[in-house]
């Protein structure tokens, strides 16, 4: 890349080499290829890009130990999407939005993972076009879980702050429309951000053999603000107030005594499973912000908008990681989940009416 695509714009994604593209790019992107060196498209002798070296040890170790998580991310998650998907007794509010961020990690373990890992091997062959799809792919996926964690945060936030309200206020039909309203406001974000890109695949090629997604300050400054500190400040002052709510009625509950000072004006109190589901869930949302955090925190120290590939390339990776975190934690505290792993495993599931079997 040149001197001038360095100064004050943000690297987000960056691979070298990555993706290619079949069309000539810009001529004030050429980039000189090393003499000797083999190259992606020997054909295109001064614009092809220099094929990748094999990578070192210890990036052997971290790609064998990746391939090993997006396995377990697809099969987990595919677990988790079965078994809501399956099981009636499944189908709440609340389990819809799980079912929805399942989608979303499962599109990490099965797409986003693998193509990053091979491209550290291989040369990209598919063209710009598929560039950008993969690109766009990769955030609207992203930007689809941070809005489920809201959709997450404001669902036990009714549920134990106005407990006697949840039923009418929260409905499976309510939580779909949420659902597919946060994957059609991901894809339209993302349109946003990478439309200098969808316009012309190519534009920020160096040579063919890379794909590069460069983002502008005012661009990159909307993507901070509108995927990560609005959400995540939504999430936050959402989970302290279900927090604060939370151990006032456990008190209660322990004291057999259910005080009118302890609870919110005109609600009762919640139930025992729904503590149990906010503080599930809760963990869910601590883990994810720790896993994006890294990825926004040059945002947050107020540095320059250039990104090392080194660096952002921790923060993909811990984002990636999270994806197969989530159903581990589900594993761990929900015994429905442990229920249909067995049904699954054992082919229940195929059984006639099996769909009615109970779970909870």
């Amino acid at each position: 890349m040149s001197d001038k695509k360095e100064i004050r714009q943000r690297v987000l994604f960056r691979e070298l080499p990555d993706l290619s593209s079949f069309s000539s790019p810009p001529h004030s992107l050429m980039m000189e290829t090393p003499e000797g060196a083999e190259l992606c498209f020997p054909q295109l002798l001064n614009t092809s890009c220099g094929k990748p070296k094999p990578p070192e040890s210890e990036a052997m170790i971290i790609h064998i130990l990746m391939s090993f998580i997006a396995l377990l991310t697809v099969a987990l998650n595919l677990l988790v999407i079965i078994s809501i998907s399956h099981y009636r007794q499944l189908h709440t509010p609340t389990n819809l939005v799980l079912l929805s961020l399942a989608v979303s990690d499962f599109l990490v373990g099965l797409l986003l993972i693998p193509i990053k890992i091979l491209l550290t091997w291989v040369c990209w062959f598919l063209g710009e076009h598929m560039c950008a799809v993969r690109y766009c792919t990769s955030f609207i996926v992203t930007i689809a879980s941070v809005g489920n964690m809201v959709l997450i945060s404001v669902d036990r936030y009714v549920a134990i702050c106005h407990p006697l309200h949840y039923p009418t206020k929260v409905t499976q039909s309510k939580a779909k429309v949420c659902v597919c309203v946060c994957w059609i406001g991901s894809v339209l974000s993302t349109s946003y951000l990478l439309k200098d890109l969808l316009r012309q695949p190519n534009r920020y090629m160096s040579c063919h053999g890379e794909c590069v997604i460069v983002i502008d300050l005012i661009t990159g400054t909307a993507d901070f603000v509108m995927n990560f500190f609005l959400p995540i400040t939504a999430i936050i002052v959402l989970y302290i107030r279900v927090f604060v709510v939370a151990v006032s009625q456990a008190r209660a509950m322990r004291s057999h005594i259910v005080s009118v000072t302890l609870q919110p004006s005109g609600t009762g109190t919640a139930k025992k499973s729904e503590l149990k589901a906010a503080r599930t869930l809760g963990v869910v949302v601590f883990v994810f912000l720790i896993c994006l955090f890294p990825y926004y925190s040059p945002s947050l120290a107020g540095q320059d908008y250039t990104v090392g590939p080194s660096y952002l390339s921790f923060g993909i990776w811990l984002m990636f990681c999270n994806s197969c975190v989530n159903p581990l934690i589900y594993a761990f505290f929900y015994p429905w989940f442990r229920k249909c792993i067995k049904h699954i495993v054992t082919l229940q599931i195929l059984q006639p009416d099996s769909c009615e079997a109970n779970i909870l």
